[in-house]
């Protein structure tokens, strides 16, 4: 963090006699780690940030008078950025930070890097989310509270199943990467439970053993769906649900266009009293 903080300092002495003119753009990887080493490397060139961008992978054209470096994700280097930020923006601005980089907003490696700049090279300090002025940090506010909507609408619409194993298992396919939010939450309510949440679009499992730490998957092939067998109790307790909901509906309230406001239709697909048979 000290050679972080050092890279950061010497960063505003050069930024206004930088005789650099060729654009520098850093292909990171579409992670936390990824843009945080990103941002370390873009701090360590000591060429001010000007003409330097952090991209997310890889652009259908290149650009002329500028060159491309492929960034690795470095887990020291990753720590380091994320030490230094809590450290000088505050917890808050760092949660923001991350909660920006779960978007699939193309633009948002920048957007991230230039808000760190604004915040510690520009002086702007644990304020530097209010700076509503600078665009980029506008889009990181605009893309954390985004993603924050859609963490607190899966903490109410999620929907376990429990299998034959005696598993709890939900599928969801959010539109941005929030299993690493939502573990948590669960796993503090469900201390006691082996549980998985999976994120089909993202193909990322969520997976909490009882009683112990949870920890995220990724790159393992996904059972077929007729492969999860529900439990006899899940089975009878889904109908009853079903059953349930159906039953105290109002005929003559039906309001399917205020329904979709508060539920959206991407939801009630993931949903058991929803769901078709």
């Amino acid at each position: 963090m000290n050679c972080l903080s050092g890279m950061i300092g010497s960063g505003r002495e050069r930024q206004g006699g930088c005789a650099m003119t060729e654009e520098k753009y850093l292909i990171c990887e579409d992670s936390i780690e990824g843009v945080f080493t990103g941002i370390y490397d873009a701090y360590a060139f000591r060429e001010g940030h000007k003409h330097l961008h952090i991209q997310i992978g890889e652009e259908e054209n290149f650009r002329l008078f500028a060159s491309y470096l492929h960034i690795m994700p470095d887990l020291v280097k990753t720590r380091k950025v994320a030490e230094t930020i809590q450290k000088r923006l505050g917890t808050d601005t760092y949660m923001s930070i991350c909660r920006a980089l779960a978007t699939e907003d193309a633009g948002k490696g920048q957007a991230v890097y230039q808000t760190v700049v604004d915040g510690i090279t520009n002086g702007s300090g644990r304020r530097v989310l209010e700076n509503s002025m600078n665009p980029y940090v506008d889009m990181v506010f605009r893309l954390s509270r985004c993603t924050a909507n859609e963490i607190h609408r899966l903490m109410e619409f999620i929907r376990f199943q429990e299998l034959q194993q005696g598993i709890l298992y939900s599928k969801i396919g959010a539109k941005c990467n929030v299993v690493s939010f939502l573990m948590p939450h669960f796993a503090d309510r469900l201390p006691l439970e082996n549980f998985i949440i999976y994120d089909e679009k993202h193909e990322l499992y969520g997976v909490h053993p009882a009683g112990k730490e949870w920890y995220l998957v990724s790159g393992i092939e996904r059972k077929p769906e007729e492969e999860l067998v529900m439990s006899e109790k899940e089975e009878q307790y889904q109908e009853l649900f079903t059953m349930f909901c159906q039953t105290i509906a109002i005929k003559e309230r039906k309001n399917l266009k205020l329904q979709q406001q508060m539920l959206p239709l991407r939801f009630q697909e993931y949903m058991v009293e929803f769901v078709k048979k």
